[in-house]
């Protein structure tokens, strides 16, 4: 549908590069019906309004919306999305055993600087028949996202482009993220420490814990996925990227004093050079912008 692998005019590997999305990521083919991809959007839906809820919920969620599934067929699709509930659990997937777990750095940290913490996360994007993976990198002060990629599949490859990518930018002192295999895995975590980053993760199941990322994806969700049917990768990935530098350079954020995420990350990485005197343009500092931000988290109780 999206790579055609029976030519012989442009090689996959080309294919892949005009798309945007790793070589590796081609060979991905997960067996799902179309009746699944309908119901991972809408489970998408319902996850993105309410993202404590777990299988349960969702299937009687979905049993009111007239769809009768099992809760086995919710959680292989969650699992395919790569999304659980938020609550903390005693029993959920585990990180790759041969991946380091690092402790969580944030709780009760002053956020006061540009580039004192970058916070990763991975969200599903639908599409007209199939979907896609996006991951993003965000500045915590800011609200700005310094990077992001799209796959087709959940390696890693497109979490360590975005990673490059974000690197040209700068380099964070702490960079948090969840206990994925993307982000455990040794090729990431081995750039964070080549670079002198420390490396924060968040506990299992708490979401609340990268809360900037997570109403990025809401913002994303609402204010660009739904209101679109993608047709292709090519489509996908012109669209967001329109987005995303709407995100960055044109949408007003009340929380940063209604400043763009681009006006607040290059002005006050410029006073830092100049002075050091960081949060001149800023009406409170992220941390002390956490409790409102958890407070104004919409949901579906």
């Amino acid at each position: 549908m999206l790579i055609d692998k029976d030519t012989k005019h442009i090689p996959i590997s080309r294919q892949a590069a005009l798309l945007g999305i790793s070589r590796s990521s081609v060979y991905y083919d997960p067996v799902v019906s179309d009746s699944d991809v309908k119901l991972m959007n809408l489970i998408d839906e319902i996850y993105t309004k309410a993202p404590f809820y777990g299988s349960r919920k969702i299937k009687e969620q979905l049993k009111r919306m007239g769809y009768f599934i099992g809760r086995k067929r919710v959680q292989r699709l969650m699992c395919i999305m790569g999304i659980r509930a938020i609550y903390p659990q005693q029993k959920t997937s585990i990180p790759c055993s041969s991946h380091n777990v690092y402790p969580y750095l944030l709780r009760d940290a002053h956020v006061d600087r540009v580039d004192q913490v970058w916070g990763a996360d991975i969200t599903y994007i639908r599409m007209h028949k199939g979907w896609l993976y996006l991951v993003a990198i965000m500045d915590w002060y800011s609200r700005y996202v310094v990077s992001w990629e799209l796959s087709v599949s959940l390696g890693v490859e497109f979490c360590i482009s975005a990673l490059e990518r974000a690197f040209m930018e700068g380099i964070p002192a702490i960079f948090n993220t969840d206990q994925g295999s993307q982000f455990t895995s040794r090729e990431f975590t081995d750039m964070l420490r080549g670079s002198d980053i420390r490396i924060s993760m968040d506990g299992r199941g708490r979401a609340m814990d990268n809360i900037f990322t997570e109403r990025l994806w809401r913002t994303v969700k609402y204010e660009e996925v739904y209101l679109h049917d993608y047709e292709s990768v090519r489509s996908t990935k012109a669209s967001i990227n329109s987005y995303m530098t709407f995100y960055n350079e044109e949408r007003l954020h009340q929380a940063l004093g209604y400043l763009t995420p681009l006006e607040v990350y290059s002005r006050n990485r410029k006073i830092d050079k100049r002075s050091k005197s960081i949060g001149l343009l800023m009406p409170r500092s992220a941390s002390q912008l956490s409790d409102q931000s958890i407070s104004n988290y919409n949901v579906i109780l």
